[in-house]
């Protein structure tokens, strides 16, 4: 059974340049067997052929090993700090910045950054790169239509200011929009951007192994500019920041010596 995986990881990584080690293999495992026991299939060999004959059957498998569970300002004390203490110190270096938002998903992270960053500027000021591996949640993103549940934790000023309600969803409103471009891009296998003042990269890094995370610490520090920010998830404290030329500034933000 094992091996039959071990295959499926090789064959995944030749067809979409996805590679399948760099997760933690119980947990990915546990999400793909769901998956296609819930298709009918009996292994991950019959899983892959189904691959190649069919786009859904793929489309899929990226919906599912990319973990899209996402909503505006998740964690919202952390987004507090974003505003009141990481902003305005960036920008009392920069008056542009450079921000990214690393493995974006449906695009309520980098909208969120916008709203925040609204604060500070004219939303035609704003320019933030957001990218995913999975172009699925690619194009959900750039359609910026959310249930109401995505919505919980956003202040109701800038639901009201943001946000246009329709039916039972809410759309984004086109100003927000414009200020974000879309890629695809592969943490792991991309080269990244660099000159960053901010990267937020959120509840993505605790799915890798502690070597792919050691990797992609590195790419993430050389992709900023000294003084820059990079802001991870609620689960994702990074332990010995000073080995990837980072310093702890806040719970979950640090700052690029």
């Amino acid at each position: 059974m094992n091996n039959d995986y071990q295959d499926f990881i090789k064959k995944v990584y030749k067809k979409t340049g996805i590679d399948l080690s760099c997760y933690k293999e119980a947990q990915m495992k546990r999400r793909l067997t769901s998956l296609y026991e819930k298709k009918g299939f009996k292994n991950f060999q019959q899983f892959f052929d189904a691959m190649e004959m069919d786009q859904t059957v793929l489309n899929e498998f990226l919906d599912r090993m990319t973990i899209n569970v996402s909503e505006f300002y998740r964690n919202g004390k952390r987004w507090e700090v974003l505003k009141n203490k990481i902003i305005p110190q960036l920008l009392a270096k920069s008056k542009r910045l450079k921000v990214w938002s690393a493995a974006c998903s449906t695009g309520e992270e980098p909208y969120t950054i916008a709203m925040v960053l609204s604060h500070f500027m004219p939303l035609s000021q704003i320019k933030i790169l957001a990218t995913d591996i999975d172009e699925n949640v690619i194009k959900r993103a750039k359609i910026g239509i959310y249930p109401e549940r995505s919505l919980a934790e956003v202040p109701e000023d800038i639901k009201r200011k943001f946000f246009t309600k329709e039916g039972l969803f809410y759309k984004v409103n086109d100003e927000v929009k414009r200020t974000v471009t879309f890629k695809k891009h592969n943490l792991l296998a991309d080269p990244f951007e660099s000159n960053f003042d901010l990267i937020v990269c959120r509840n993505v890094l605790i799915y890798f192994t502690e070597d792919a995370k050691e990797i992609l610490y590195k790419k993430f520090s050389a992709a900023l500019k000294p003084g820059g920010i990079l802001f991870v998830g609620s689960t994702e404290q990074i332990f010995n920041p000073h080995l990837y030329g980072l310093k702890s500034e806040d719970t979950f933000f640090y700052l690029k010596i």
